[in-house]
């Protein structure tokens, strides 16, 4: 098995004559939080979406642990996923939407429990959904995106909607979940919460600017995540 739970080669995909992503390469080493940026429209959501298969690339792949998304075997056993336009039926529970979710991705009975417990809503779970705040609704994406008890999660701007205390509860259970040996890709446009606990960040505006360790871009002599990221921006743009 690759080092790497996520490989891009050359992705590329054109909406007509608009270039969403173009040349596209960055690995995700296995046992990591990786951090996706770039400013809107500069295509992240475009690369995730053909990560899982939700749309075709024009050009080159993509593949989780060795396979395109369409040839895995149990997707939800390897990768977790919760990204704008995965919404839920807001007339049901908490609960009934995860046994749904579950006995999609054939995990066992006990999973729901487990999975609420995770996130915090074990004391909501008989609630129906569109009672639910931001926060919340953003705490049963990841509890969906972890029924299958996936080796890796693919997460677009999961901390949107959350408290401060929110917030630092993501952060660590991230982290916890790579140092448990899981893999995080994580798009998000707070970077100085990101700079906080990724490992690597991928830095895009249609082709990568900088994909690599933090530490590699974020040096020790004062520079931050976020004027590094402007920097490589801003240098696209001129």
């Amino acid at each position: 098995m690759s080092d790497h739970a996520i490989e891009v080669r050359g992705l590329t995909k054109r909406y007509g004559r608009r270039t969403a992503v173009e040349e596209l390469s960055f690995d995700v080493p296995r046992g990591t939080v990786v951090g996706l940026l770039g400013p809107n429209g500069a295509g992240k959501s475009t690369t995730l979406r053909a990560l899982v298969g939700l749309i075709t690339p024009t050009g080159g792949d993509s593949v989780i642990d060795g396979a395109p998304f369409s040839a895995l075997d149990n997707p939800a056993s390897h990768v977790g996923v919760h990204m704008d336009g995965f919404g839920f039926e807001l007339g049901i529970t908490a609960r009934r939407h995860l046994e749904i979710s579950r006995l999609a991705a054939g995990a066992p009975r006990g999973r729901v429990d487990e999975v609420l417990q995770e996130v915090g809503l074990a004391a909501d779970a008989d609630r129906r959904v569109k009672t639910f705040s931001t926060g919340m609704a953003q705490r049963l994406g990841l509890a969906t995106a972890l029924v299958g008890s996936p080796r890796t999660l693919i997460l677009d701007e999961p901390a949107n909607g959350l408290d401060p205390d929110g917030i630092r509860w993501l952060r660590r259970f991230l982290r916890s979940f790579a140092e448990r040996g899981g893999t995080v890709l994580v798009a998000s446009h707070q970077l100085a919460e990101l700079e906080q606990f990724v490992d690597e960040v991928v830095v895009i505006k249609r082709r990568a600017l900088f994909a690599g360790r933090l530490h590699d871009l974020v040096t020790d002599d004062g520079d931050s995540l976020e004027s590094q990221y402007f920097d490589l921006v801003g240098k696209a743009a001129a």
